[in-house]
């Protein structure tokens, strides 16, 4: 019986110690912490302050700007810069080219990067690691480099205006960043479920769809949110192949306000703020999908 006293003293007393270092710790840091917070704040401000503008700037009235600058506040809500640019750009038939050529172009560098991954980081095929080492090289070329050859092959094939175009070119340069990214994950998949799998009977197809994908599911849906948010900002490649208006995407409604001489700035500021609000909406919806798939790591 004293012994057991004896033993629950020792172990209260070990927490009061151990409660008290850690709050020692935690004063300690505690002005550390805020110099962190204040930092981050201020950084925070920094990177938010161009949409700040843009939001400040898309309400105002040309001549509101133009007196005024464009760190002032409006006088007055002004909503005919939006509705200028609705108008002006044919905002539903852009809308929906950029919503269907990033869906479909993202969905292509994940399939691709998966077939890609499966063979280079669980099939082990000879010279894997040169192959990454190409795809690696791939997502760090300019795509300016190689603009010439591919117009004129699909121009070739008679795709010259044509939003598959867009689909293939887009989809094929987030490969090489996606299959750089999956092997690296497949390079250290748990060999015991794939034995597990053999063992069973299931062929390379059954164990991709019934082993690896269910486990890099979350690494997939992160991959494409990355491709659809990068192939909905894609200007360059959309500019050379996208010739008529029924074809263009968004980024080239925004371009096509600004002429030579005369820009209508708070028309450029209220498009942008259109056309940002649907990949922040996509963004928002899949943020859960997300942030499950960074921290995603662990087998259950």
């Amino acid at each position: 019986m004293k012994t057991t006293i004896q033993r629950r003293m020792a172990e209260d007393e070990r927490r009061r110690n151990t409660e008290q270092n850690t709050g020692k710790r935690h004063s300690r840091r505690g002005p550390l912490r805020w110099v962190v917070l204040i930092i981050c704040l201020l950084l925070a401000l920094l990177i938010l302050s161009p949409l700040f503008l843009m939001v400040l700037n898309a309400f105002k009235t040309s001549q509101d700007y133009t007196q005024n600058g464009p760190l002032a506040l409006p006088k007055e809500l002004y909503f005919g810069g939006l509705i200028n640019f609705w108008n002006a750009t044919d905002f539903p038939v852009k809308f929906w080219n950029s919503l269907w050529i990033s869906i479909c172009s993202a969905l292509l560098s994940v399939v691709l990067s998966l077939f890609n991954a499966y063979a280079l980081g669980i099939g082990r095929i000879k010279g894997s690691s040169l192959v990454v080492a190409l795809f690696m090289i791939l997502t760090m070329l300019p795509g300016e480099g190689f603009v010439y050859p591919l117009f004129y092959m699909f121009n070739a094939v008679g795709m010259g205006n044509s939003q598959w175009t867009i689909v293939i070119i887009c989809g094929i340069i987030n490969m090489a960043f996606g299959t750089y990214l999956l092997s690296s994950v497949m390079g250290t998949f748990p060999k015991e479920l794939l034995e597990a799998a053999q063992i069973d009977g299931a062929g390379r197809w059954r164990t991709l769809w019934s082993v690896v994908f269910p486990i890099m599911k979350s690494n997939c849906a992160v991959l494409f949110i990355f491709f659809f948010i990068w192939t909905w900002n894609e200007f360059y490649f959309t500019l050379i192949f996208l010739v008529s208006g029924d074809t263009q995407t968004i980024p080239l409604a925004i371009a096509s306000l600004q002429g030579d001489r005369i820009m209508d700035v708070p028309t450029i500021n209220a498009g942008s703020l259109v056309s940002l609000i649907p990949a922040f909406i996509f963004f928002l919806v899949f943020q859960r999908t997300l942030t499950k798939g960074i921290t995603a790591g662990a087998v259950k």
